[in-house]
């Protein structure tokens, strides 16, 4: 898969961006904030994903403009595709949402057709940081090879909300307990659909990255990958998600229930699970130094791009904001290394860049929202 046009006006600070990328190198250099970063974020929104930067709707639309219009066409092994994302600033509501040329309803109706991993300097945190943070990668990850799975998780979300504040009412007289059934019934069918589909990716993330980190740590160091679920012992061989899984799911939150009522929250389910990482055995939240931190979510994140390949049967586009900058030169060459044959489009305010000297590609001159010079680079 590529991208062979991006148009972008009124998005941010970006104006009449036009380009026609590279099929395999873009790079956007510039100083800071000139619009690099809004660029990437203007191709991810054209996945059907949430902003990675957690933009607003009203401030997508630059400062003076009532209307922004993205447009990217692109090709994958099977036929050429064209999504625009348009928006206007009286009808934030109505996203002008358009998959070849037929509007669509949601951005989730894109999953699935521009396939792009990006890899952004939060991501580096992805080991380290909290489990809520692993959830969002994981979610993020089964969602781009399952089109319905970001409308489960929404719905799953909705009804934690709604059993949280009847355990509140519960607590102060309210309500009775005997109101919970409803929501535990539909907490445990949903719950145990998303505990299977995140265990079954994990598996695959722990078959990629213990070949990854094998080879970044230059065979110094093993890691593993697994999925830890506060409700299900084990989840190996399983499938039966609306029958005997959703049944142990209930009879989980049957048994915690005094215990919910108490703290007001649900204590137990998909919302507090967790991948848990480990090198040589030992976890990574307590044990690994910063560069083992490091490593290891490169590794998470290049196995996300080997998994939806494999899955899509078509590569998907690399977009790396400025994450190179973060890394020491071999991190760089490694993660170059992994994503050729791969199209990439990079943001960087300094060129120099360790790339191959067979690298072909583009470098576009970003400033004050333009594209201000663009030339092929050759080597």
């Amino acid at each position: 898969m590529y991208i062979t046009r991006i148009y972008a006006d009124g998005f941010k600070n970006l104006k009449s961006v036009d380009i026609i990328p590279h099929e395999k190198l873009n790079i956007f250099c510039g100083r800071n904030a000139q619009g690099k970063t809004n660029l990437i974020e203007a191709l991810w929104l054209c996945t059907g994903v949430r902003s990675f930067r957690n933009s607003k709707d009203k401030s997508m639309i630059a400062i003076g403009r009532d209307i922004m219009d993205i447009r990217v066409e692109f090709e994958d092994k099977f036929r050429k595709q064209t999504v625009r994302y348009a928006m206007e600033r009286n009808n934030l509501r109505d996203k002008g949402l358009y998959l070849n040329g037929v509007k669509v309803r949601t951005p989730s109706k894109l999953f699935g057709q521009l396939d792009c991993v990006i890899f952004t300097p939060e991501d580096l945190e992805i080991s380290k940081g909290s489990p809520d943070n692993r959830r969002q990668f994981l979610d993020l990850c089964v969602s781009q090879i399952k089109n319905n799975y970001a409308n489960v998780c929404a719905k799953y979300d909705r009804i934690i909300e709604h059993r949280n504040a009847l355990l509140k009412n519960i607590s102060l007289g309210k309500s009775s307990k005997e109101e919970l059934e409803s929501w535990d019934i539909q907490l445990a069918q949903l719950g145990s659909y998303i505990s299977l589909l995140r265990y079954n990716y994990t598996r695959k993330l722990d078959a990629f990255t213990a070949k990854l980190y094998n080879e970044i740590s230059q065979g110094k160091e093993r890691s593993s990958v697994e999925y830890y679920s506060t409700v299900f012992s084990s989840l190996e061989g399983r499938k039966d998600y609306a029958g005997d899984l959703a049944q142990e799911y209930m009879s989980v939150l049957k048994a915690n229930t005094d215990e919910d009522i108490r703290s007001g929250f649900t204590m137990k389910g998909v919302h507090r699970d967790d991948i848990i990482t480990r090198i040589n055995g030992l976890m990574c939240r307590d044990y690994a130094s910063q560069g083992q931190h490091r490593s290891m979510c490169l590794v998470l994140k290049l196995a996300q791009a080997y998994i939806l390949a494999q899955e899509s049967g078509d590569p998907p586009c690399i977009l790396l904001d400025d994450v190179l900058s973060e890394l020491d030169e071999n991190r760089q060459k490694f993660v170059l290394s992994k994503i050729d044959g791969m199209q990439v489009f990079i943001t960087c305010c300094d060129s120099n860049i360790p790339f191959g000297r067979d690298q072909h590609g583009k470098m576009f001159i970003i400033e004050g929202g333009k594209i201000k010079k663009q030339k092929r680079r050759e080597r």
